[in-house]
């Protein structure tokens, strides 16, 4: 497939640049996977969607305020964003410059909230690639206080925006712990704690994995053909309590919910990994990176219903849905999203995409 086929056109107007004050009060639409039909809900909704007994996979990221201000000792301004933290007092970023800066450049970050003069010193050590390694002059200070005191939240490109004081929590998920993204799990952002709690009662199951989201989620696919894309690589955490309730709840006869893209491709590698190890198990723990690309035409192991936001055009996560919706499912629903006017991106509506037969309310 090309790229091309990935497009759509979106009404400037329908990216969503700010949250909804309720969580749980954006629209959901729900798609069947195997007919194509949609129906209109809300996404508390979500509560008669989902069964006792089923599983539901939460990425439990924490986004760190990973954009700084600043620098080079030159004179010359910059904006530096961390992809991944090394150690406390090391990290790979981007940076923006008029000339990137050579090894061994020092450089100076946050005057903008430290003031003229008063920015944190750090020093360019080597280059790679597209990255650049920073490591922090003053080793008394770790750098995730760092970032607090002086970072920025990563608001991604489309909200064109500066980031607001409210951004520190709504861009977060309330159940968010483990801190290292640059970017939320969106389709997370709509639990917040009452449906949690209700969900809970119901007899639901959650399970929590880790995956660090970077800043190459927002990347386009500079190929033409989709196979030819390399993915960029990104942290994942799947423990063994994980593996053991994704296969009790199969056993069971139940369903594991992926919440968001980011959970589909942590549990999914995990499985591929099992299989490819030749371990006769479902699935296995992964603490390793993926680079896993899932497309029209690839295999899902484990997931069996999604819940995610709307993506951007021609983007990685599009072809994803489509793999597991199907193409002409996915990009029909994309249609009726742009056509009743849902809210699309970080901060705006859901999708619940179900591929079994028994499709409540979708017969």
């Amino acid at each position: 497939m090309r790229v091309s086929d990935f497009n759509f056109d979106l009404p400037d107007e329908l990216i969503a640049r700010y949250p909804k004050e309720d969580r749980a009060s954006c629209r959901l639409l729900h798609l069947n996977g195997e007919n194509g039909a949609v129906i209109d809900r809300t996404f508390s909704d979500v509560l008669d969607l989902i069964d006792e007994g089923d599983l539901l996979i939460f990425n439990n990221t924490r986004v760190i305020p990973a954009r700084m201000f600043g620098r080079k000792a030159s004179g010359g301004k910059i904006e530096v964003l961390v992809e991944r933290m090394l150690d406390e007092h090391r990290f790979l970023a981007h940076i923006r410059s008029s000339k990137s800066p050579k090894e061994g450049a020092e450089l100076f970050l946050g005057e903008d909230k430290l003031g003229e003069d008063n920015g944190i010193k750090a020093v360019m050590t080597v280059r790679h690639g597209a990255l650049f390694e920073v490591e922090l002059s003053d080793k008394s200070t770790a750098l995730l206080d760092v970032l607090q005191a002086i970072g920025h939240m990563p608001l991604p490109p489309y909200i064109d925006r500066p980031d607001e004081e409210a951004d520190q929590e709504c861009y977060q998920t309330v159940y968010s712990k483990v801190p290292g993204a640059v970017a939320a799990p969106t389709a997370g952002l709509h639990f917040d704690d009452p449906l949690l709690e209700k969900l809970k009662k119901k007899g639901v199951n959650f399970e929590f994995v880790t995956l660090h989201v970077g800043a190459g989620t927002f990347q386009p696919v500079r190929v033409e053909n989709i196979e030819d894309h390399v993915m960029h690589a990104e942290y994942v955490e799947v423990s063994q309590e994980v593996c053991n309730a994704i296969i009790a709840t199969k056993k069971a006869g139940k369903r594991v919910i992926a919440v968001g893209t980011t959970s589909v491709r942590s549990i999914e590698s995990a499985a591929l990994s099992a299989e490819e190890f030749g371990n006769p198990d479902l699935i296995e723990p992964y603490f390793s990176d993926t680079s896993i690309f899932i497309y029209p035409g690839k295999k899902f192991r484990i997931v069996d219903c999604l819940i995610t936001n709307f993506h951007l055009p021609e983007s990685t996560l599009i072809m994803l849905v489509s793999a597991f919706a199907g193409y002409k499912n996915t990009m029909n629903a994309y249609k009726h999203a742009v056509q009743e006017k849902y809210r699309f991106f970080s901060y705006g509506d859901a999708m619940f995409i179900n591929k079994n037969s028994n499709v409540r309310g979708l017969e």
